[in-house]
């Protein structure tokens, strides 16, 4: 079966990094009678994790993994309303909630990391930058994802992270989630001795991280 011309269209947008044209194009495929479920797995997901897997070749630079990731989720706000609305769910392959670490603003790496791994289609639970290690338990509580993803950019917050995996094992919920960290001043050894189940120097790695966690 031939893939419609909008779709088509729509993953070279996103290859190109059109973040505005990104968007229009999702809206025409959406108009085309084109299920939201279709545009995301075609014309969104697919072309982001190309864009990852040549970032991670070493293709690409940093700025096109972050260029691809905000013209997906500029994309995103057209179609994921559609999703909802038509009741279509996408087969999920785990959950993983995220954040940047209470006392860090910084959350660009945050975001890329976010994006690539919703296009590798895991359920993902964006809590944003600033949070508290309370609001990350609460969520595991929650929703009761696999994986945990804590980010610090500075090396003040970076015990943030050692507060966390304390904090889930003070609580009970250690043994059922994986916690992983990243960001500027972290390190795998850093993961080692706190506890954590691995670290991510980039979004490419942590996708792979993350699938190796989850057994997929």
């Amino acid at each position: 079966m031939s893939v419609p011309v909008s779709l088509q269209q729509l993953k070279q947008a996103i290859k190109d990094l059109n973040e505005a044209r990104a968007k229009e194009l999702a809206q025409k495929a959406l108009s085309e009678g084109i299920s939201p479920l279709t545009v995301i797995e075609q014309g969104l997901a697919a072309p982001l994790r190309e864009i990852g897997e040549m970032f991670g070749r070493g293709e690409l630079f940093l700025t096109d993994l972050v260029a691809g990731a905000a013209a997906m989720e500029s994309a995103m706000e057209v179609v994921g309303p559609a999703l909802e609305k038509s009741g279509e769910k996408r087969i999920s392959k785990g959950k993983l909630v995220i954040g940047t670490v209470e006392g860090d603003i910084h959350d660009i790496g945050k975001n890329i990391v976010s994006s690539m791994i919703k296009a590798n289609g895991f359920d993902i639970y964006d809590l944003g930058k600033d949070v508290p290690c309370s609001r990350f338990a609460e969520k595991v509580k929650e929703v009761n994802p696999g994986v945990v993803a804590a980010s610090a950019l500075l090396t003040s917050t970076l015990p943030k992270q050692e507060e966390l995996v304390r904090l889930l094992t003070a609580g009970g919920l250690r043994e059922k989630v994986k916690v992983i960290v990243g960001g500027a001043p972290a390190s795998s050894v850093w993961a080692q001795k706190i506890g954590a189940d691995g670290y991510a120097p980039d979004a490419a790695q942590a996708v792979d991280l993350v699938k190796r966690l989850f057994r997929v």
